[in-house]
């Protein structure tokens, strides 16, 4: 079991930063791959980025790509997103996610834990 809690969302002009925060509770942590995912009113859930269990290696949608930096820390039980440059198309509710498969997948469908998600505002 993995029990996943997002923070560090708010309201941010365009151009700003914000650094979202995934707290992970459980032993299977530093096992499993871990993503962010967001959702827009009326859109799908979509993909954001993921890491794998040891950060050798991160994946990001081209949306994101040069702007957002995914990292983790196992020995805190940690995942973060460093989101700079954002822009009004960037708003949604973002979501931690952990995969128990050993790759990097972008599906939401194949996510086995998720979080409450956090709000995140950019104005223009």
């Amino acid at each position: 079991q993995v029990q996943l809690v997002e923070s560090g969302g708010g309201l941010v002009q365009a151009g700003g930063s914000l650094r979202l925060s995934c707290a992970a509770s459980g032993r299977t942590f530093s096992s499993v791959v871990m993503g962010w995912f967001r959702q827009a009113p009326g859109k799908e859930r979509e993909f954001v980025a993921a890491i794998r269990r040891s950060s050798t290696s991160a994946l990001y949608a081209d949306s994101v790509k040069g702007r957002f930096t995914i990292s983790r820390d196992n020995a805190k039980k940690m995942v973060y997103l460093q989101m700079n440059s954002l822009k009004p198309e960037d708003t949604a509710v973002y979501y931690c996610a952990a995969d128990l498969s050993s790759t990097m997948e972008v599906t939401p469908g194949t996510y086995d834990y998720w979080g409450q998600g956090t709000q995140v505002t950019v104005s223009s």
